[in-house]
């Protein structure tokens, strides 16, 4: 059985790739904000994925690597501390740890009401727990350890095709080994990750394949499968199946708009911010130390195979920060310049927010521009205090890359508990739509006057309005940063809601971000708005960050 195939008492024939919702057949009412949402969370689907879509593996579909496992109990692995903020700011605010213990800052004012452009309902926080633990029962079997981590690897299987082991089955183990098999999933999934920003209401992708459309994160999913199969991102003629420098290097917007099939009617949202990225990705690939003299990301296996920390005996244990500066540092390079900086250095997905700690001289206007070049204290503040850090792509692609890792070498990674939950739309949707938060009126105008100008800007009509903001805006990140810690409770209470049917076990957090959040958030998106199927807030975004 692959991945994507479960078993259910009465199992049903695969439909199209449609989310199997249904409010007439609804048996779970809940209430929002604004609005009585009514959702499907009782019926069981089988094979479903975290696409919300249902699925079957058809015949001969080859056995994959990449099943959900459960680590056994590793032996005590001290991680290394963060730098220290008042030495290092930049350092610190880069670090995984850093994350989580500066986004506590503005949960602790969620639960006290007191968010600068939310208003705050905790009452309704048990509905949220309920719904994302009904999404848990219905598609999988107590005790859940069916559950996959959050990964990438899942969104290529949709429509209930395990395209990743149908690929590592046309490689024959007597010429491509484990090894190269693991960095050839490397090169492909962190390209896939990198493309994998909101894609917009218009553009959908045609498969090569089988000719079926699929759209958002499961369509940039095949595009980037099929543009890999396809060498576009390969400067070697010996090898298509690989990402290179000199590869990423020779890309265009033109031949990326291609692959994708990005043109006029079906228009990739963010296009030339992506192609920019990977091109950047190219010059990154150049750090011979953590890529190798081709320049190849999945060449980082073999920097953390022989790292000091790295304790190889009968199983290879990684410390996670080993794999995570590899991914911060060496691809530093590939972040806009725009983004938020401290002495030169950037800081890549971390954004001041007026509702840390602020300096004096701090500004109060509700979008930021890139942080000064200064590490002096104000009023007792220093100025670092006020940054908010997320680095939401590279948490995406710790937890995307550890799978072909783990799956096909083995490796363990301690210190995972460090991760945080992804501060995306779909995860922090779902606590709006749910009605735990509610924007501000007067953010809520100016959010719809940013809808309106960006419909006359691009000349798309409006049909489920919404309040629209950039990346960098107030609103945004402190939605972002309250969303990490509402998704920490929500780990722990839905594990409290489910504590019969797992039967003295425990779910992670990224087995709840993959069961739950993310796709609760989708699903009631899709009944909340079922005709553009949007999260209920906008990004204005530039196709690096969302």
């Amino acid at each position: 059985m692959g991945l994507f195939s479960r078993r259910d008492k009465a199992p049903k024939a695969a439909a199209d790739d449609q989310p199997a919702l249904s409010s007439s057949q609804s048996k779970t009412s809940l209430t929002s904000a604004s609005s009585s949402i009514v959702i499907n969370t009782s019926s069981r689907i089988i094979n479903r994925t975290s696409a919300g879509t249902t699925s079957t593996a058809g015949p001969g579909t080859p056995l994959t690597p990449f099943s959900p496992t459960m680590n056994s109990a590793l032996p005590k692995v001290d991680m290394p501390r963060p730098p220290d903020p008042q030495l290092d700011p930049a350092g610190y605010l880069r670090s995984i740890g850093a994350v989580r213990e500066r986004c506590q800052i503005v949960w602790s004012k969620a639960l006290k009401n007191d968010l600068r452009h939310f208003d705050v309902d905790m009452a309704k926080f048990p509905d949220v727990v309920s719904f994302v633990a009904n999404i848990i029962k219905r598609d999988y079997d107590a005790p859940f350890a069916s559950i996959p981590s959050h990964g990438r690897y899942q969104h290529f299987g949709v429509g209930g095709r395990d395209r990743i082991a149908h690929l590592l089955a046309t490689w024959p183990e007597d010429m491509v080994d484990n090894t190269e098999k693991c960095k050839r999933m490397l090169d492909l999934f962190l390209v896939s990750v990198l493309l994998d920003a909101g894609a917009g209401t218009k553009w959908s992708y045609k498969s090569v394949e089988n000719g079926r459309v699929y759209r958002r994160s499961e369509g940039i999913a095949v595009a980037s499968l099929d543009m890999f199969k396809a060498g576009l991102f390969s400067g070697n003629p010996a090898n298509k199946y690989q990402v290179d420098k000199e590869g990423l290097q020779q890309l265009t917007v033109e031949k990326l708009a291609q692959g994708l099939q990005s043109k006029p009617g079906n228009e990739m949202a963010g296009l030339e911010g992506r192609a920019q990225l990977l091109i950047r990705l190219g010059e990154a690939l150049g750090n011979k130390e953590y890529f190798g003299e081709d320049g190849r990301p999945g060449n980082m296996l073999d920097h953390i195979l022989s790292h000091p920390s790295t304790q190889a005996s009968s199983v290879i244990i990684v410390p996670l920060p080993v794999l995570w500066n590899v991914l911060m540092d060496g691809l530093a390079p590939i972040w806009p310049p725009s983004r938020t900086a401290i002495n030169g250095v950037s800081l890549g997905d971390a954004w001041p927010c007026s509702s840390m700690p602020q300096p004096a001289q701090s500004p109060t206007s509700p979008t930021f521009s890139p942080f000064p070049n200064t590490t002096g204290q104000s009023n007792g503040i220093a100025p670092w205090e006020s940054i908010l850090p997320f680095h939401k792509l590279t948490q995406w692609l710790t937890y995307s890359l550890m799978q072909p890792m783990q799956s096909i070498m083995k490796i363990q990674f301690a210190g995972q508990e460090l991760m945080t939950g992804l501060p995306e739309y779909r995860n922090g949707g779902l606590f709006i739509d749910m009605g735990v938060l509610t924007l501000k009126p007067e953010d809520q105008e100016r959010g719809l006057q940013h809808y309106a100008e960006y419909c006359q800007r691009t000349g798309i009509k409006a049909v489920e309005v919404a309040p629209m903001f950039e990346p960098s805006d107030d609103v945004i990140v402190e939605w972002r940063g309250v969303t990490v810690g509402f998704l920490d409770q929500l780990h722990m209470e839905v594990n409290r809601a489910l504590k019969a049917e797992l039967a003295g076990g425990e779910l992670s957090l990224p087995q709840i971000l993959e069961a739950g959040s993310w796709k609760g958030g989708r699903e009631i998106a899709e009944v909340s708005r079922p005709n553009t199927k949007e999260p209920p807030i906008l990004i204005d975004s530039d196709g690096t960050v969302f």
